[in-house]
């Protein structure tokens, strides 16, 4: 199975999900330091409504550029996402069984 990782370094719990997935038999990981190759925003879209989310689900909230976004539409939080990736809540990761918010990063295991 193929695992892609949004994956940011600096963060713990992108580590500890990477780990789980590196950890687990049979995943092909394949690693994406968004904040380097940020996704395009018709990328994100697909991302989100494949995860059956929305992107304010998939919204960094602690970030100060998402505290004008309380009150945005979906379409001014994907803008928001491609034009500063910080805001993009880490890690994401997606299989052919879904995607997940890896906060906690256990909860990656469901779409393993």
């Amino acid at each position: 199975m193929k695992a892609t990782i949004w994956h940011n370094p600096r963060c713990s719990k992108s580590r500890e999900a990477l780990a789980i997935l590196n950890d687990t038999p049979g995943v092909e990981v394949e690693i994406v330091e968004y904040l380097k190759t940020p996704p395009s925003r018709a990328e994100l879209a697909a991302t989100y409504a494949k995860g059956g989310m929305s992107p304010r689900d998939g919204l960094r909230k602690a970030e100060d550029g998402a505290k004008a976004l309380a009150g945005a539409d979906d379409d001014a939080i994907l803008d928001a996402m491609a034009a500063d990736p910080i805001l993009i809540e880490r890690p994401l990761v997606i299989t052919e069984k879904g995607v997940r918010i890896g906060r906690p990063p256990e909860s990656i295991r469901e779409i393993l």
